[in-house]
């Protein structure tokens, strides 16, 4: 008899005895697990899930938690003809031997699903692990308030609203006020908003200018 499982991702073709890599599975060496989605079982009756096959399972125990081949690639970058970069990578993986096919009386057999890193279903997941509390909704964040008798500054080039509440902030709520700036006033908002020359770039003295008329 055989089976096809699902883990990881993968498809393995097993049979009793059958020794194979499959990517990390939280268990430790000697412990039995089992796995719940079978796509397929074979033998003298073949039986297709759809897509998993009721109440049947794979067993097997666990080996050794073990490293993958190393693999190595490199990164080049564009228009960058010298530079190059070397990454290895070793894949986490459990080597384990199936033990037991069962085709049916997989939900009274007391073996523990195989989860982790290669979990075979989120069900068996939900049923090993305990349920998650349900995390408060964060409070929506209240827009901020439009300063009182301010000039909609969204109207200079450039300023949006993430731009206008930075000149709330730093005290700007009018045409006006920034019709008067100086070179002095100028330089100081500059440093203080972390944008330096676009005030001049973008005009916005002669805008305020037109704008507070």
């Amino acid at each position: 008899m055989f089976a096809v499982l699902k883990t990881g991702g993968k498809q393995y073709r097993v049979q009793a005895g059958d020794v194979l890599r499959v990517e990390k599975l939280a268990a430790d060496a000697g412990e039995k697990v089992q796995f719940n989605d079978v796509l397929m079982l074979g033998g003298d009756k073949t039986v297709l899930g759809v897509p998993f096959v009721a109440d049947a399972a794979v067993q097997a125990e666990v080996i050794d938690q073990i490293k993958g081949d190393k693999v190595i690639h490199y990164v080049r970058r564009r228009r960058k003809h010298s530079s190059k970069r070397t990454k290895g990578h070793r894949q986490q993986l459990t080597l384990l031997r199936v033990t037991d096919i069962l085709a049916d009386g997989a939900g009274k057999s007391g073996v523990k699903a195989a989860i982790g890193a290669g979990s075979v279903s989120g069900a068996a997941v939900a049923a090993a692990a305990p349920k998650a509390e349900k995390k408060a909704a964060a409070p929506k964040k209240e827009a901020a308030p439009k300063a009182e008798g301010g000039d909609d500054l969204k109207k200079l080039s450039g300023v949006g609203p993430a731009l206008e509440k930075k000149l709330h902030e730093a005290g700007v709520t009018s045409f006006a006020q920034i019709a008067a700036w100086t070179d002095e006033d100028v330089a100081a908002m500059d440093e203080k908003l972390s944008f330096k020359g676009r005030i001049e770039r973008e005009g916005w003295i002669e805008q305020a200018k037109e704008l507070a008329k």
